[in-house]
């Protein structure tokens, strides 16, 4: 009886120690749960916004391929000794003086010649530019049309034609090239507004055509 107590008494203290031992291990290597994966909602909440995207091109852009913007300035040429005024693009480049005078910005040019001559009909400035073609047979013609442009009768004619090859690339682009033929007291003035295709101008354009005068 007395062995049966002790051998009782003997198991009780091992399980003691055995309980004591586990949870003395059980500190000594413990390790932080791992982090629970974050849902994708989560992820995507805590992701820095991406900007958005513009489908028009900027200002920058614009002016890049030769669009005048909208917010340009234009400035008057008067020119006294071809006697006439004009609009153009504040910043344009100008040369030549008198009666033959250039403006030009990248592609764009307002090319503007005034001569001696008589009223201008639809058939003549057709006729002026089938003469610009025989040197250059990238020329085009389109249908003239009459206009009335501060109470006058002014000739437009739009056609197209290849530009100068780049002097470094060689490369040359398809222009646009609206024409306004102004007569008034023996001269005529022929006034070129041309672009690259593909590049709009015709707001600005309508306005530099519409702010010639004689003077």
């Amino acid at each position: 009886m007395q062995l049966r107590l002790i051998i009782a008494a003997l198991a009780s203290m091992l399980a003691v120690g055995l309980v004591l031992g586990g949870c003395g291990g059980s500190s000594g290597n413990e390790t932080s749960p791992a982090p629970a994966p974050q849902s994708e909602a989560q992820s995507q909440a805590q992701a820095p916004e991406a900007g958005p995207e513009t489908e028009t091109p900027s200002e920058a852009e614009s002016a890049a391929t030769g669009d005048i913007p909208d917010n340009q300035v234009f400035l008057t040429f008067s020119n006294r000794p071809a006697g006439y005024s004009i609009r153009y693009p504040e910043g344009w480049a100008r040369r030549g003086a008198g009666n033959d005078v250039t403006f030009q910005e990248k592609g764009n040019v307002i090319h503007i010649v005034v001569a001696k001559g008589g009223a201008v009909t639809p058939a003549s400035a057709v006729a002026e530019l089938e003469r610009l073609r025989q040197g250059d047979p990238t020329v085009k013609v389109g249908k003239p049309e009459r206009l009335t442009i501060a109470g006058a009768p002014v000739i437009k004619v739009t056609y197209t034609r290849l530009s100068a090859p780049d002097p470094v690339t060689g490369k040359r682009l398809p222009l646009t090239i609206d024409r306004y033929i102004y007569a008034h007291g023996g001269k005529v003035a022929t006034v070129d507004l041309g672009t690259p295709v593909g590049v709009d101008n015709v707001d600005a354009y309508r306005l530099i055509s519409q702010s010639f005068r004689w003077r």
